[in-house]
């Protein structure tokens, strides 16, 4: 089999996708500033160098990322009944929480939450690969991930957020990156399941969001995008030190 060209995995998708929406992630948070500390210029070049950094894979402490981090493999301890190799946590009963010590930083969850997260989880697969490989007029990319968890008849994925809004992740790529995968390898898995909390301190508010993958529709929108995406690395290659995105390691 020849060798794909390019290799991306979902999550870089999204973060592509943050770059092209800089405008309109600029104007969420600072539109309505008289006296914003950042202007929006300057927001896109930031975006634009996160978005190398993650290509180049720069090591980044990201205290979001670690917290949804903690919490996956805190259910997936109780559903495997197994301590963790990666963290240290303890539950308390009376005060209806779980502390985890993960990186040298302390994360605190609802204890009924993530019994809640575990039971609702008790019959999936956790993190498993997957992988397809895409055609586009720029060569081959072989797409890549980790689920969160693969239930019988949906995929579906955690999200730890301290706010939400209704469509908050209808622009990311993973709910059509993951069925295109499973269904190239043949499993038929077309419904995706986002998980999403909220949590303030000892409240949690739990919402879903829901989608259904369609080849007929998703698939050209998944090629306009990844060519999109190829155009920007080649055209900042002199930028990209970390050479796996072009498959050359």
């Amino acid at each position: 089999m020849k060798k794909p060209r390019y290799q991306f995995y979902a999550t870089l998708l999204d973060a592509f996708q943050n770059y092209l929406n800089s405008s309109l992630i600029y104007q969420e948070y600072w539109g309505f500033s008289d006296d914003p500390n950042i202007s929006e210029d300057e927001f896109e070049q930031q975006q634009k160098q996160s978005l190398l950094d993650r290509i180049n894979r720069i090591p980044f402490v990201s205290e979001k990322a670690d917290r949804g981090t903690a919490f996956n493999e805190v259910i997936d301890c109780i559903n495997e009944n197994r301590s963790s190799e990666i963290m240290n946590f303890e539950s308390d009963e009376k005060k209806n929480s779980i502390t985890v010590n993960f990186k040298e930083q302390t994360f605190v969850f609802p204890l009924d939450l993530c019994k809640e997260f575990s039971n609702y989880f008790k019959e999936s697969a956790s993190q498993v690969y997957n992988e397809g490989i895409l055609s586009t007029q720029y060569g081959e990319v072989l797409l890549y991930g980790y689920i969160d968890k693969l239930m019988p008849s949906s995929i579906n994925d955690i999200k730890l957020t301290s706010k939400y809004q209704a469509g908050k992740f209808k622009r990311n790529w993973q709910h059509i990156v993951y069925p295109y995968n499973l269904n190239y390898s043949g499993n038929n898995v077309s419904d995706f399941e986002y998980n999403i909390v909220v949590v303030n301190k000892d409240k949690y508010s739990i919402y879903k969001e829901y989608y259904n993958y369609q080849p007929e529709r998703d698939i050209l929108r998944l090629k306009n995008h990844v060519e999109h995406f190829i155009e920007f690395i080649e055209s900042n290659r002199a930028n990209i030190t970390d050479k796996k995105i072009f498959n050359e390691l």
